[in-house]
């Protein structure tokens, strides 16, 4: 895979993000937005809950960090849309780029957008909540990991499904975090779920991420193994994801789906 290749996709996608403001706003102004409710939420049940308990490190830093999840598979499904709203995929296969280098520029785009969206996120958390990372130690680290691989394995999913069904299929993809976050425990323990989403809960990476944040703030100590399953479910999501993306567009092109492409193509 040619670097250079791939960094022209993260190119277009700084100079559409730099000539409309329209699409800078998002980068920041919800993921500040969620931060400020959410923490005045948290802020609320401190004061009507007993003493001892905080809910900033807990119900907060899990909005964080789902909120983190959410970006990056966003940035990876925004810049492939705008080659759908564009109609622009027969100019970028024209041209020697390999799928191989267009995902990955999609994944570069969504590395600088997300990491936009988490500056602004701590900014926000931490000057006017008091959450503080060292709240989660040197564990920050691998459950920033774990989401980010999860993310853009969900992206790379959502720019398939799109690409074979056509640009109206596009939300199939936004309630994607909608429906995944009830079985990630994001907001409670997997202990109160039944048992057929627990089951589901497992082979979902994020659910060892809340679930160690929950032990961590709680004084407990996390399990390594619980971690490294995490990263292992990542990381095989994304080869899924990479091998379903490649399926689809190799019969996109076989078929002409991919010189049809409109509006109106849904099958």
């Amino acid at each position: 895979m040619a670097l250079n290749r791939a960094a022209a996709i993260v190119l277009r996608q700084f100079y559409l993000i730099r000539g409309s403001p329209s699409r800078i706003f998002p980068l920041f102004v919800w993921v500040a937005i969620d931060m400020v409710l959410w923490g005045f939420m948290s802020r609320y049940l401190n004061s009507v809950t007993a003493p001892g308990l905080d809910f900033v490190p807990a119900l907060l830093g899990a909005v964080l960090l789902w909120d983190f999840l959410t970006r990056v598979m966003q940035g990876v499904t925004m810049a492939f849309f705008e080659d759908v709203w564009s109609r622009n995929f027969l100019n970028v296969f024209a041209t020697p780029l390999s799928i191989n280098e267009y995902v990955g520029g999609l994944v570069l785009s969504s590395i600088a957008t997300s990491s936009i969206g988490l500056l602004v996120m701590l900014l926000v958390a931490g000057a006017a909540f008091g959450l503080s990372l060292f709240t989660y130690g040197l564990m920050l680290v691998p459950f920033l990991l774990v989401l980010f691989l999860f993310g853009i394995a969900l992206g790379i999913f959502g720019a398939a499904v799109v690409l074979r069904l056509g640009p109206s299929a596009e939300w199939f993809v936004w309630p994607i975090p909608a429906v995944v976050s009830p079985f990630a425990g994001v907001f409670y323990p997997l202990s109160t779920l039944p048992e057929w989403m627990r089951a589901i809960s497992h082979l979902l990476p994020p659910s060892y991420v809340f679930e160690g944040m929950r032990t961590i703030v709680a004084g407990g100590a996390f399990s390594g193994t619980s971690l490294l399953w995490g990263v292992g479910l990542a990381v095989l999501d994304i080869l899924l994801a990479g091998w379903f993306f490649t399926r689809v567009y190799r019969h996109a092109v076989r078929t002409g789906l991919i010189a049809r492409y409109s509006a109106e193509s849904v099958s």
